[in-house]
């Protein structure tokens, strides 16, 4: 009988962790948790969540919510870890099977590394550590022995198609994008773009940062640097594909022309339960594809006239070094100030495109490194917000004035 896999969840309260959980426990006999990790901003949850799980060590980005989660939890209660070497030591020292690296943005760099550190399989939901460090985090990988399991639903896709066929054999990839929410809006229209507008993603229920980033294509240009990274391609034999309706979630093109396609309905809880469990599949206890139902499949090339930060991907990952924990950086700062109101949509890309262009770049030589140039680009595009919010301000009251 098939030993139950111990997991470690990176990120449990957010959407990806959050339905790990949910299908974790519709297999009890399968999988047992033994780490949490959480940002800390809501105690509460992860309270809630130790109670069904039952983890032996839980971790809180957030130090001040270590108090806050031990007094709601009492005793008996697990360890209760707290800051950022709080979420390495979870990744490192708590044994298990697969580590699941659901923590968005930069702040899963160092506990994946961790994890691969000690030889774990990694199921990567995060794209942004293979984005930063990903020749440093494969090179760890294959020295460490450790698996790398592919949770974007796209990146799952590719996994699948190619497994089993020799690399060599691979002409390109098709990395398909849903085009989000302004896939037909013109380019000046943008300018006028919404926080509602931008979280209104047609497809997929995502975080509030990797809706923008699927609304702006940056998430598809973060895809394609994480899949040069995955699959060991050069960014030449990676080719973005917009499929609107997101049932064919990418193809590989092999050199004989034949194209291997992964189909399935639009659900993260599929490529989830696949990495976690892999090889081995389990049961689907949901929504099934009905292709007669669907109908048409269309395509499309993307606009990178009208999706800028898709190109700067591009332009970050030719560059090579530091260039795209560079684009990373300021995109997450951009992101969140664009939530927050202080600048426009469209001046996401331009943030970006100023980092890009004002940060000195530098080689990828540590991971030691790559923290350094990101908080160095993270205080870049900070200083520069107000000049930008000040453009805000000013059409706010452009527009008022009408």
């Amino acid at each position: 009988m098939e030993r139950m896999k111990r997991l470690t969840v990176l990120g449990a309260t957010g959407s990806v962790g959050r339905r790990a959980l949910e299908l974790i426990g519709r297999f009890p006999g399968q999988f047992r948790v033994e780490g949490l990790a959480a940002r800390g901003t809501n105690p509460d949850h992860v309270a809630e969540l130790c109670r069904i799980h039952r983890p032996r060590v839980v971790a809180l980005a957030d130090e001040r919510a270590v108090d806050v989660l031990a007094r709601a939890l009492g005793h008996p209660r697990p360890e209760i870890l707290g800051g950022a070497s709080g979420l390495v030591a979870l990744a490192r020292d708590v044994p298990a099977d697969v580590v699941l690296s659901a923590i968005v943005g930069a702040a899963g760099l160092l506990p994946t590394m961790a994890a691969i550190e000690t030889g774990k399989a990694v199921a990567i939901a995060n794209k942004e550590p293979l984005v930063m460090a990903g020749s440093l985090m494969t090179a760890a990988a294959r020295r460490h022995k450790a698996p790398l399991l592919p949770v974007d639903s796209e990146h799952s896709a590719i996994f699948q198609c190619i497994e089993g066929q020799q690399r060599s054999q691979v002409h390109r990839i098709l990395l398909t994008a849903s085009g989000g929410p302004f896939r037909r809006m013109s380019k000046a229209d943008m300018a006028s773009v919404t926080v509602e507008d931008a979280l209104n993603h047609p497809t997929w229920k995502m975080g509030a940062k990797i809706t923008v980033d699927s609304a702006t294509l940056m998430n598809k240009g973060l895809e394609v640097i994480e899949a040069r990274w995955l699959f060991g391609l050069p960014a030449e034999q990676v080719q973005v594909v917009v499929h609107p309706q997101s049932i064919i979630h990418s193809m590989v093109e092999y050199v004989d022309g034949s194209v291997i396609a992964q189909l399935g309905v639009a659900d993260m809880g599929i490529p989830i339960l696949y990495a976690l469990n892999y090889p081995n599949r389990l049961p689907w206890p949901g929504e099934r594809l009905d292709l007669t139902k669907v109908g048409s499949l269309t395509f499309e090339e993307p606009d990178v006239e009208r999706f800028p930060c898709l190109a700067l991907c591009l332009q970050a990952l030719a560059a090579a070094g530091c260039a795209p924990a560079v684009l990373n950086a300021a995109n997450e700062i951009a992101v969140g100030a664009f939530l927050a109101g202080r600048i426009r949509y469209t001046q996401i890309a331009e943030i970006i495109a100023l980092a890009l262009d004002r940060v000195p770049g530098r080689a990828l030589d540590s991971i030691e490194t790559c923290v350094d140039i990101d908080a160095e680009t993270r205080r870049f595009v900070e200083e520069r917000l107000p000049g930008f919010t000040r453009g805000v301000a000013a059409a706010v009251s452009g527009r008022a004035g009408r």
